[in-house]
């Protein structure tokens, strides 16, 4: 049975990223093996993996190609502001789209389905997130306090030991939040 997974802003091939996000890693080459191992260690071939922008950002298109063929999963991608490495291989992903409405089968859910909403920006606001719809981001590195009483936070890489993370685990985050539903449930 394939998974649900999300990340964002690997900057795949981005030395500058190291030190603008205190990464730690010697150069971009240790960088990029150790995010294609870690996201392989969790996602499988048959996978879905949500990106949510800032793919690579690299002049050498060649090598985001390479790096697409090593990674598992059916990969789509939310467009960064820095997408131009990977629009040069449009056809390595499943769509690219600057945003997305995500509905998840979870009978956890009131009606059955978990919206979510995916950007690479992070937002105050979003559709019906006074009903408790959950928004994912990406952009900031970790630089943006969490709001521990919306359904919402960073799933960069940056803040998440250079892993993706699966449905289950946004969940368990998700739930750990003091959101409470203006209707009084």
């Amino acid at each position: 049975m394939s998974k649900l997974f999300f990340t964002s802003d690997h900057h795949f091939g981005h030395a500058n990223i190291i030190k603008f996000c205190n990464r730690p890693f010697a150069d971009v080459d240790e960088m990029n093996e150790v995010l294609i191992e870690r996201w392989n260690a969790k996602i499988k071939k048959n996978d879905h993996v949500y990106h949510l922008g800032d793919f690579g950002m690299t002049k050498n298109k060649e090598m985001i190609g390479r790096i697409l063929d090593q990674l598992n999963g059916k990969i789509y991608l939310i467009a960064g502001n820095h997408e131009g490495a990977a629009n040069a291989h449009r056809n390595k992903f499943e769509w690219i789209k600057d945003y997305y409405e995500l509905k998840v089968p979870d009978p956890d859910c009131d009606n059955g389905v978990r919206r979510i909403i995916l950007f690479h920006y992070a937002m105050r606001v979003w559709r019906s997130s006074f009903r408790g719809t959950w928004h994912l981001y990406g952009h900031s590195h970790g630089g943006l306090p969490d709001l521990p009483d919306y359904r919402c936070f960073d799933i960069g890489v940056d803040c998440h030991d250079f892993h993706p993370l699966s449905y289950d685990e946004v969940k368990v985050i998700m739930d750990a939040k003091n959101w409470k539903s203006p209707f009084g449930k």
